[in-house]
């Protein structure tokens, strides 16, 4: 049994924001089941959104948050996010993160602010178009020098320990860590801690089309429901509008500050569709973006519409862009003279594991942050690049939590078993495995959408749970491996969302139903909360 006084399932922005802070009170163990920079951050290419510009206010980007969440917010949560944003920045900068313009002028920090949509001032702090690589690179390189934080990839986790997986309770109120399976050893080992921090990232792998990193199969989500801890808002899946149309790129990212930079969303024949659908056009929020072009899909039965950089100065958008220009250069796209074609994705979970203003879960010393987690701050809808700003605020009030939490924790555990995997076997092939993956992304796509109805959402319901069935019985059968702990918990993230969106009686933010088309105050206006001890 490997033990330590705080566990970290995940090395994205979060978890390794988390980990650097509460390295200080005691010894650290970071689990991530691929390499450590294959996460949601490292992906992340428009910015954190915090206020630095003279003539914005912690007031206008509170506003800014509240409208795009489409009056869920939680309004103290936003708060808490906005007013710490630009110390957060700062810490980001203290740890060498290289962000574009940044000069400190007398004490006074200032930055190459961009502008998303939604935002009605320049806040967006950016690395150029690769500002989540530019954090986590900064990041990996502090934690590696911090001799109490111990990596180690290819750590997959199986369930969290509690009462409920170590006596066999009906349910389990404390975390004491995880049983997690080792590629190379392919054993199932014991990670104990005091405090188990919970920053495994997003679940976009359960659609067809995402923008996600491939370890994005929503495990976070998966193993504290299975603990019992409460789950809120998974029907809010925000899906990017603008995603690289093309047979061979894999579902590559066009970041929205290329629209805050002054390109427009056009249809095949150059007119400028958004302007009929929203007073801020190609700025809108995501949700309508992203709608708009899906409808813009199925009335003219086009597979793509197109995002026109072409009127914009060509050497700036090489120096502001190149990521982005090199990447559409490799699929024959020169986006200075040819308009990008482009589809949305799934792209970011609004929703997760509940945690209060500390990142603290309903489940004791358990804690949670980014994408997993449901703070509150993005509602029905995220304001742009919010998210990294949520992430490492909220990692950092984690960490002043857990640090006095480590200091009252009782050194001795309770006893808790070696896994035992007697009686199953060692399964050969993998046909099944795949086959489950990819109808779970088919049913999600096509019945679990940007828009939905009651009628396919119910399909999707019965078949999710059969599948979810099937899955657990082979699990019972079979040796833990890799594919089958993902399938497993890629199939369980699909079936709450599905849950979730059924219990949403309107339509709000990213929860478009056409047979609740309206926005219902009167009688949604809360968070859908699930649990599987409730």
């Amino acid at each position: 049994m490997k033990q330590y006084d705080v566990l970290v399932i995940g090395s994205g922005i979060a978890g390794l924001t988390f980990a650097l802070k509460a390295a200080r009170a005691g010894t650290v163990a970071i689990l991530t089941k691929k390499a450590v920079t294959d996460s949601s951050t490292n992906h992340a290419q428009g910015g954190v959104a915090a206020v630095f510009a003279d003539d914005d206010s912690f007031d206008q980007h509170i506003a800014d948050t509240l409208l795009a969440g489409a009056g869920l917010c939680n309004s103290r949560m936003v708060e808490i996010l906005v007013k710490n944003g630009p110390a957060a920045i700062m810490d980001l900068v203290s740890w060498g993160a290289a962000f574009t313009g940044f000069k400190n002028e007398g004490g006074v920090p200032r930055f190459d602010l961009g502008r998303e949509g939604g935002h009605l001032r320049h806040r967006i702090v950016h690395a150029q178009d690769l500002t989540g690589r530019e954090i986590e690179r900064a990041l990996l390189a502090a934690a590696s020098g911090e001799k109490n934080i111990s990596l180690f990839s290819g750590i997959s986790c199986v369930d969290l320990i509690t009462e409920h997986t170590i006596e066999h309770r009906t349910k389990g109120d404390t975390c004491y860590g995880v049983y997690a399976y080792n590629s190379v050893s392919r054993q199932v080992e014991r990670f104990c801690a005091k405090v188990t921090m919970l920053a495994t990232g997003g679940a976009g792998q359960v659609y067809k089309h995402t923008t996600n990193p491939d370890i994005a199969t929503g495990d976070g989500l998966a193993i504290a429901f299975r603990a019992g801890a409460r789950i809120a808002n998974l029907e809010f899946m925000q899906f990017h509008p603008t995603t690289l149309y093309h047979p061979r790129a894999k579902s590559f990212l066009i970041t929205e500050a290329l629209r805050g930079h002054g390109a427009v969303l056009i249809d095949g024949q150059g007119e400028e569709f958004m302007k009929k659908r929203h007073e801020l056009g190609s700025l809108a929020p995501r949700d309508i973006v992203a709608r708009a072009i899906d409808l813009e899909l199925k009335e003219k039965g086009i597979p793509c519409v197109y995002l026109d950089a072409t009127r914009l100065d060509k050497e700036v958008l090489k120096q502001k862009f190149p990521y982005i220009y090199a990447t559409c250069l490799e699929y024959g796209i020169t986006m200075t003279r040819d308009p990008i074609p482009v589809v949305p994705a799934a792209h970011y979970m609004c929703g997760g594991v509940v945690v209060d203003e500390w990142a603290r879960t309903t489940i004791k010393r358990l804690y949670a942050c980014g994408e997993v987690s449901h703070t509150g701050v993005h509602g029905a809808n995220r304001l742009a690049s919010n998210s990294l700003l949520e992430a490492v605020v909220f990692a950092d009030r984690a960490a002043q939590s857990a640090v006095q939490e480590i200091a009252s924790v009782p050194e001795n555990f309770p006893a808790i078993p070696e896994w035992d995997d007697s009686g199953t076997y060692d399964p050969k092939l993998k046909i099944e495995l795949v086959h489950d993956t990819m109808e779970v992304r088919n049913i999600m796509w096509d019945y679990v959408g940007i828009v939905r109805c009651g009628l396919l959402l119910s399909r999707a319901l019965r078949r999710l749970d059969t599948i979810c069935g099937e899955i657990e019985e082979y699990y019972k059968r079979t040796k833990v491996n890799e594919d089958l702990l993902e399938v497993r918990n890629l199939a369980q993230a699909a079936k709450m969302i599905v849950r979730s969106a059924l219990m949403r009686r309107e339509s709000r933010g990213l929860h478009y139903n056409i047979d609740f088309p309206e926005r219902d105050d009167a009688h949604c206006l809360k968070d859908t909360i699930i649990s599987s001890f409730e």
